[in-house]
């Protein structure tokens, strides 16, 4: 059994060396319409559920009630082009690029906290050419692309403890940066977790990583339970320890942020199996703040209820079920991985950014991916996806 376990892993790290990739065999070029048909009903449901919860409020603001949902349709289209166009080129260019785009992200990142542009309180956007965008989103996109390539170039080398290290080292400080310059936690844990689910794929002993997975989450869970049964929150002036109180007793923490996640309780409670139908929340007309960002899910769940929440997760579980398919069929480790990192930033957003909306986690300030309003998580959004259609495009399948 050990024997046939280590040529399986001579196997798949035989093509690691020097970063070369595999010869393609022969067979028809395949590319993932199943992939691109969801991210295209996504995207469309996402611009639906965004005009109908921010329309009240963008022409009460604005005086027109068109303005979040032209921007969001104009940035989708734009890089929806861009997309289909990248796709169609092979993921090994792009992968040439993973190291400066790493490095620039990184510096992106630092340059926020000096030049950045303070918006609802946070000083997360940067102005060039009068364009915003978030460095944070860039850098979920640098990780998916740089940690797979770096992986691929250690080689053998990454069976031992300190290959896997230097890459986990590296994904913490790039979530070390976002926390530290941007305030953004939330995606800082994105950038951890996407790292560590990379390292925990390609790794020939995943079954150490498990053991120790198992471990952290166990004292997680204790200290939980320990801050929950104490009053060491009550005593503490801590921004980050006030969510957690908020968190656990919103009801009496109403003015320190737990008005928000109320109001958004209340409007998945009042939609019940069906919904009060499209664009008839109550919940959307200033009751609760800033609907069109990290609580659309709760409007979701109000305007088309439980039935219409489920349609959303099934439509996410058959995006994830896609990558997967990806990352299972790549024709190299490399494209595999790419697959992999896109999977987790995706998984782990959509699982974060509902916890929140249903007060399982504190609040984070993470959004809904294609669903919430953003320009720029939009716009990388649609990158991971061209870098998951490239690698689908390289994968040969046998003619019958």
């Amino acid at each position: 059994m050990a024997k046939n376990t280590n040529a399986a892993s001579k196997e798949r790290f035989s093509f690691l060396r020097g970063g070369k990739r595999t010869e393609r065999t022969e067979g028809v070029d395949f590319y993932d319409y199943n992939l691109l048909a969801v991210v295209i009903l996504l995207t469309c449901f996402g611009l639906v559920m965004l005009y109908s919860t921010s329309a009240y409020e963008a022409s009460v603001d604005y005086g027109n009630d068109m303005r979040y949902f032209a921007r969001q349709a104009l940035v989708s289209a734009m890089f929806f082009v861009v997309m289909i166009y990248g796709s169609r080129m092979d993921y090994h260019w792009f992968s040439k690029f993973a190291f400066p785009g790493y490095l620039l992200a990184n510096v992106l990142l630092i340059a926020t906290k000096f030049v950045g542009t303070t918006i609802n309180g946070a000083r997360r956007w940067i102005y060039i050419g009068g364009i915003s965008f978030q460095p944070a989103e860039f850098a979920k996109l640098a990780v998916i692309l740089f940690f797979p390539t770096l992986i691929v170039r250690m080689g053998w080398k990454f069976r031992k403890v300190k290959a896997p290290m230097i890459v986990f080292g590296l994904g913490l400080m790039t979530a070390f940066f976002t926390y530290r310059f941007t305030d953004n936690l939330s995606t800082a844990i994105i950038i951890l977790g996407i790292a560590y689910v990379l390292i925990f794929i390609a790794h020939p002993r995943p079954k150490r990583m498990l053991q120790l997975t198992i471990v952290f989450l166990i004292v997680v869970a204790i200290a939980l339970l320990v801050i929950r049964n104490t009053n060491i929150l009550e005593s503490s002036s801590s921004f980050r320890m006030q969510r957690i109180l908020t968190w656990l007793h919103p009801e009496e923490n109403q003015d320190e942020g737990g008005y928000q996640v109320m109001q958004a309780l209340y409007a998945i409670g009042s939609g019940g199996l069906f919904g009060k139908g499209l664009g008839n929340s109550a919940q959307k007309l200033g009751a609760l703040p800033e609907a069109q960002n990290d609580m659309i899910f709760s409007i979701i769940c109000e305007e088309l209820g439980i039935i219409g929440a489920m349609i959303v997760l099934v439509l996410f579980a058959f995006l994830l079920a896609r990558l997967v398919f990806i990352a299972t069929n790549a024709p190299d480790l490399l494209g595999s991985l790419i697959a992999t990192g896109i999977f987790a930033h995706i998984s782990l957003q959509v699982v974060l950014n509902i916890a929140v909306v249903l007060n399982v986690i504190p609040t984070t300030g993470i959004t809904l991916p294609f669903v919430s309003y953003g320009g720029t998580s939009i716009a990388f959004l649609m990158m991971e996806m061209m870098l998951a259609l490239s690698v689908s495009n390289q994968i040969r399948v046998k003619n019958a």
